[in-house]
């Protein structure tokens, strides 16, 4: 009797962790930060990091809730991959975003823009990262950027550019994803003579170090999902790429650099849970630095 009455607690309890974590999945939260990272004369910009949408043409919520975020009028959007999940959501992601095209804005692409999800065991993040399954199929990648682009956005894979702002000239420069291997940081190498953001889908340290050194102020980042799943106490279990789990999600440093990185707003059409870790985007309010 009593281990009945065990297992049933234990089944009742798992039912509500799970429908927990899907409703947090949908629970979108707008996180503000302040970064000090600009020089004494600078006016501070206000940047709307989005990550890891992972758009579809069912989440018409998430849809909603992006196009709403025009109203926080910020200076500068950069959107961090993973933008699709879906061979039909270039139309959505755009859709979804084009409340934001009058705002200067620039992105990168991660591996789910390029292919297609597929079921993945969780517990293999465990092992290390994850490897790009040959039998994913493409996704129209081409058709996204060239959208993104008509909207006035800059493309950063593995290139340079700029956003003139009210407050003045940032400099911008991007790689492709990391996370599958996309990543060519010598086509954009070498000291920063401005304020320079960088922007990279996957924190691998490899670029993370390479941008740092070069003196990039500040670095902002995707494709951890914040752990997705996080503990009471532990955090993060994994960050699906060589970063330690301590910085999964917002505001740290990496050496002499700024890091942001974006829990994301999404998640796998596969694995539609959260758990400890909402998904969001940020509004970064980057200041003068003082001591500069």
């Amino acid at each position: 009797m009593r281990l009945r009455t065990a297992l049933a607690t234990a089944a009742l309890a798992g039912a509500a962790g799970l429908a927990y974590a899907r409703w947090e999945a949908q629970s979108y939260r707008l996180r503000r930060v302040r970064v000090p990272a600009l020089p004494d004369d600078h006016d501070p910009v206000r940047v709307l990091h989005l990550s890891d949408l992972h758009l579809t043409p069912e989440r018409a919520k998430l849809q909603s809730w992006v196009g709403a975020l025009a109203e926080l009028r910020p200076d500068l959007v950069i959107v961090t991959g993973d933008i699709i999940s879906d061979h039909d959501a270039v139309p959505v992601a755009i859709d979804a975003l084009e409340p934001l095209f009058d705002v200067p804005g620039a992105f990168v692409l991660g591996s789910n823009d390029y292919y297609a999800p597929t079921p993945i065991n969780p517990f293999k993040y465990f092992a290390g990262p994850s490897d790009l399954d040959p039998q994913r199929a493409e996704l129209p990648w081409r058709d996204l950027i060239e959208g993104l682009q008509a909207a006035g956005w800059a493309h950063l894979g593995n290139t340079q550019s700029s956003a003139q702002l009210s407050a003045g000239s940032i400099a911008l420069r991007g790689v492709d994803d990391p996370h599958i291997e996309r990543d060519d940081y010598a086509s954009v190498a070498g000291v920063t003579t401005g304020v320079t953001f960088g922007v990279a889908h996957a924190p691998y340290t490899r670029v993370l170090d390479a941008m740092a050194a070069d003196g990039v102020d500040l670095i902002l980042a995707g494709h951890t999902h914040g752990g997705q799943v996080r503990l009471p106490g532990a955090g993060a279990l994994v960050t699906n790429c060589d970063l330690d789990r301590s910085r999964a999600r917002g505001l740290s440093r990496h050496r002499d650099a700024h890091l942001h990185v974006s829990a994301g707003l999404g998640t796998s059409p596969y694995a539609p849970i959260r758990f400890a870790c909402p998904p969001e985007a940020t509004l970064i309010e980057v200041i003068p630095d003082s001591s500069r």
